[in-house]
């Protein structure tokens, strides 16, 4: 359970990654599509740390300082998706 949940967030945490690659070099018309699913993933991934923390399956202390890159992340996203919205 915890090498697999482990690998789905590293995997959730790469797609993410290409979506952001992928809003920087797309047309205006698609870039909130791609910035939608990277806050998706971003999102899903924080989920996945709570079952972590749940299970008990790694330290607190290195599962509270991913979740707050993460949601650094997200507010970056969601403020790059705001300001995409305003143009």
């Amino acid at each position: 359970m915890r090498y697999s949940l482990g690998t789905s967030m590293e995997n959730s945490i790469l797609e993410c990654l290409e979506n952001l690659i992928m809003t920087k070099n797309a047309p205006k018309a698609f870039k909130s599509s791609y910035l939608i699913k990277a806050s998706s993933l971003v999102e899903i991934t924080t989920y996945k740390l709570r079952i972590c923390l749940e299970l008990k399956l790694t330290n607190e202390t290195k599962i509270f300082q991913i979740q707050s890159k993460l949601l650094e992340i997200g507010r970056m996203v969601g403020g790059w998706l705001k300001a995409l919205s305003s143009i």
